[in-house]
């Protein structure tokens, strides 16, 4: 027993000098447990992923591999060399490119993307090391930083509504309420109450608990289906494993510029901006700066490029991580579990079948209620900033797009800060960037859509 009481304290003393847990105000369990959330938040990218990339003409079992490898790469680098409680995968909208506008849209074959995405990882991965991406961050303003997190917040708790078929499509009005009738809404309804009522208690772990009880619900009702297994060996990669490279030659059509050049700057500006909203959250941000934000950026960037070669899409800062951060996680011992439960995931996958959608989304729709509590942050009083912000705030949900809800804030801001005669507050990197970001709508708006 004194043997076990002393092997649990040496354990404790090197996690608190990894990760720095009492200077963050924060506890082993505690950070374990928002590993938890985050993960079972985000657990749906290892059956969404597949099939997005699987009607590419993609090997699914190969494609489930390289995700969950990919995933504990980059939060394992998140953790260790950043400390941020930030989960990375390869991200939704960057797949669902690659499928529909790429390879559908373009007829371009699932390789030769896959060369595409190769080469845009090479470079993310040089303007990571270089600090471009670094400098980049320091110099958008605290308001566009703060609107930034405010639309994360509204983007997701709108994928969580219309994951949980509260929000539904319409011919007329674009979107409406959804049907009552619907059974499986009613487990969206019992998980937001059941985390909101916790919350309001302000009752410890209250996502994890909705989660839980949420799917429980769901495998008592019928509403779930259980798992035919409960142990599955992970597929093999090796049918998609280094094609991106094998098919480097076909990079040189013009045609494919473009794709590289979208999936280059799509990839840094999401990523960018979901760290900074997400770290807003987390309260890293100090005097409008990041601490790590370069070590941060470098673990992105290494976990994307080891997603091109192993047969995935670029990996990205997940907005799920807001749901493990919301119970308190401050440290990479956050992200260190999501990448151990990665690990296990690979092994036990059919019991993630039973985190559906409307398991997940009271989660998504209770913490787009805290992340957009940055708003009255915000300096509302001048139109000059308040425009950009708000702009950027409705911009990612009505488009269903982060970069484009950052391209209309950093295309308004530093125009209407000269009119307001204070061009001089206004760094010269927020002028480059509104010139790419005017490139980057061309481009985005010239490819071919299916």
């Amino acid at each position: 027993m004194q043997k076990a009481n002393n092997q649990m304290a040496i354990e404790s003393t090197l996690l608190e000098k990894t990760f720095h847990l009492s200077e963050q105000g924060t506890t082993v369990k505690r950070e374990i447990l928002a590993g938890l959330t985050t993960f079972v938040s985000m657990a749906y990218i290892l059956f969404v992923n597949p099939s997005i990339l699987g009607a590419a003409g993609m090997d699914k079992g190969a494609v489930f591999t390289a995700t969950a490898l990919s995933a504990i790469l980059g939060s394992v680098l998140m953790a260790f060399l950043a400390n941020y409680p930030i989960a990375v995968a390869p991200g939704l909208g960057d797949n669902a490119f690659f499928t529909f506008s790429v390879v559908l849209g373009m007829g371009i074959s699932w390789q030769k993307a896959m060369a595409g995405v190769f080469i845009a990882s090479v470079l993310f991965t040089i303007l990571s090391f270089l600090k471009v991406r670094e400098i980049v961050i320091d110099a958008i303003p605290k308001d566009l930083k703060l609107a930034m997190a405010a639309g994360i917040g509204i983007f997701i708790a709108f994928v969580g509504l219309q994951g949980g078929g509260l929000v539904v499509a319409s011919k007329t009005s674009l979107v409406e309420i959804g049907s009552l009738a619907v059974p499986t809404t009613w487990l969206t309804i019992f998980g937001i109450f059941v985390i909101a009522i916790l919350m309001a208690k302000k009752v410890p772990g209250s996502i994890f608990i909705g989660l839980v009880s949420t799917a429980l619900l769901g495998l008592i009702t019928g509403l779930i289906k259980m798992p035919a297994n409960i142990i599955s060996l992970a597929p093999s990669m090796k049918p998609t494993f280094g094609v991106g490279i094998s098919y480097l030659p076909s990079v040189m059509d013009p045609q494919m510029w473009a794709v590289v050049l979208i999936f280059l700057l799509v990839a840094f500006f999401d990523t960018a901006g979901t760290l900074i909203g997400l770290a807003q959250q987390a309260g890293i941000i100090k005097d409008n700066k990041m601490p790590r934000i370069g070590q941060a950026l470098m673990a992105d960037s290494v976990s994307m490029l080891a997603g091109s070669v192993m047969g995935t899409t670029p990996t990205a800062a997940y907005v799920e991580s807001s749901a493990g951060i919301a119970i308190g996680g401050k440290t990479g011992l956050t992200s260190l579990t999501v990448s151990i439960l990665f690990v296990f995931s690979m092994f036990f996958s059919p019991l993630l079948t039973v985190v559906t959608n409307q398991v997940t989304a009271p989660a998504l729709i209770v913490v787009g209620v805290l992340m957009a509590s940055s708003l009255r942050e915000i300096d509302w009083g001048k139109f000059e900033i308040a425009m950009p912000a708000f702009l950027t705030i409705v911009g990612m949900p009505l488009t269903y797009n982060i970069s484009y809800g950052i391209a209309f804030g950093f295309l308004t801001y530093p125009i209407l800060m000269f009119a307001a005669g204070r061009r001089k507050e206004v760094n010269y990197i927020m002028w480059i960037l509104l010139f790419v970001f005017v490139l980057l709508l061309y481009v985005l708006n010239i490819v071919p859509k299916s």
